[in-house]
């Protein structure tokens, strides 16, 4: 994963080099030599902080757990990105999802650099307790680094608003007297947090794929008719019919984009598939969401994995293999669970035509170039899932004014901020014979780098 990203901004440096109105002052070797220096700065991290908490269990055992940091560019401003918690964390990881916020940030005119945490651990294994300590280790450890002008975690996998009240305490106990609410966005609302800011991912998620195949195809369908883009066919071949959709993830992010799709009135689409980490639901007459969700809320976040609770439930569906829903026939294929999902092993039998990235990096870089020189749409994780650090943004404002938007505020703010990005990539995509992750790395990476150029950074 680290290397498709690194591969991708060095192919956009590469087509910026060739383009002679991106930085006209520059020519001859000193543009060789800046745009060197551009690949130098983009592709690695300013900073790599590593420790290991030392946590005490509450049956008396003491554990040293690794934690990192990565702080990869704040040339737009702070430090900006969430810290999760799982097993399967490590420091190539975080360091290229550090990249990604960097990006992505940057694509969306957010005024924040990309950073990124991560500690390796199973939060199912530890009680609230250990879990609060450490939260409360994780800033202790970082304190130093951390702060409203600095770098400002979120939430991520397998953390959550609980998990932001407590580290913002500690910070908030670490530095007294000093400005502490924009230290960590995400927070529960009583605590500060943002109206919205739990669905925030899952709605603009959802609003992307149907920005796309409603708005933007309905406003420009005269032109990308007669296109003979290979993305363009694909869009206008879904473009006002019933589509089937399936999701994989049913968290924070899967189940909220879900029931924006079950609720739209714009396009005629149905979810048929769902998936967590235990099982796969599916429905050719579409599933019911809001009831799925009832569930979840009731059961840990798990959804029914056999046919005895469904039935209590008087919900329809059977039950599949989790691993299953990727290869589906549907129409569009949303990626809301982990990285590499989609790899060599398994990316011929991919049957959808249109696949959002809800996730971080669920797409490897072979499979990515295999289904895109398919006609494969793939909408990336650096366009579609910004919703909750835009979100973020808006918290971390609210906080340092401590004046605060209702929730229909932010989801207008939200989408008025992902449909101007949007009109900025989608005309230039569907003319350019680059795929929309490619469009969008050009983008984001000319506005860094003509930044970095007018600092004077790059000599």
């Amino acid at each position: 994963m680290e290397k498709k990203t690194e591969d991708i901004i060095g192919r956009s440096l590469n087509a910026l080099l060739e383009d002679e109105t991106f930085l006209p002052d520059l020519q001859g070797n000193p543009r060789r030599q800046a745009f060197k220096s551009l690949v130098s700065i983009l592709s690695t991290p300013n900073h790599i902080n590593k420790s290991f908490l030392r946590i005490a269990l509450e049956n008396g055992t003491v554990v040293r757990i690794p934690a990192f940091r990565v702080q990869h560019n704040n040339t737009l401003g702070p430090y900006k990105g969430g810290i999760r918690f799982h097993e399967s964390v490590n420091e190539d990881e975080v360091s290229n999802l550090a990249k990604l916020m960097t990006l992505k940030n940057a694509l969306h005119e957010v005024p924040f650099g990309g950073g990124k945490g991560g500690v390796i651990i199973n939060p199912r294994e530890y009680s609230p307790k250990e879990l609060n300590l450490i939260c409360k280790k994780y800033v202790q450890y970082f304190s130093d680094i951390l702060g409203t002008e600095k770098d400002i975690p979120a939430p991520d996998v397998g953390t959550s608003e609980r998990e932001m009240d407590w580290m913002m305490a500690e910070y908030k106990t670490i530095h007294p007297g000093q400005t502490y609410r924009g230290s960590f966005t995400g927070k529960s609302v009583i605590n500060g947090g943002s109206l919205g800011r739990r669905e925030a991912t899952g709605k603009g998620v959802y609003f992307t794929f149907r920005y796309m195949m409603h708005n933007f195809i309905k406003n420009n369908e005269t032109w990308m008719e007669d296109s003979d883009n290979l993305f363009a066919r694909t869009a206008m071949q879904h473009y006002g019919r019933p589509l089937t959709i399936a999701i994989q993830g049913f968290g924070n992010v899967g189940s909220v984009a879900a029931l924006q799709a079950y609720q739209c009135d714009y396009l005629q689409n149905k979810v048929v598939a769902v998936s967590d980490h235990n099982v796969m639901l599916y429905n050719s007459d579409g599933l019911d969401i809001p009831a799925l969700i009832e569930y979840t809320m009731d059961h840990e976040g798990d959804l029914p994995a056999d046919e005895e609770a469904l039935a209590e439930h008087a919900i329809k569906a059977t039950v599949h293999d989790r691993d299953d829903l990727l290869e589906q026939e549907v129409d569009a294929l949303f990626l809301a669970a982990l990285e590499d999902q989609i790899h060599p092993g398994n990316m011929k039998n991919i049957k959808a035509r249109l696949i959002v990235e809800g996730a971080n990096a669920p797409v490897t870089e072979d499979a990515d170039e295999y289904l895109s020189e398919d006609g494969v749409l793939i909408v990336p994780d650096i366009l579609a899932n910004a919703g909750g650090v835009i979100v973020s943004y808006f918290e971390w404002m609210q906080g340092r004014e401590t004046q605060f938007y209702t929730e229909d505020q932010i989801f207008e703010l939200l989408y008025d901020k992902m449909q101007h990005t949007l009109d900025t990539i989608f005309p230039q995509f569907f003319k350019d014979p680059f795929p929309l992750r490619q469009n969008c790395y050009i983008h984001a990476v000319t506005k860094l780098s003509t930044i970095l150029y007018r600092q004077g950074k790059l000599f």
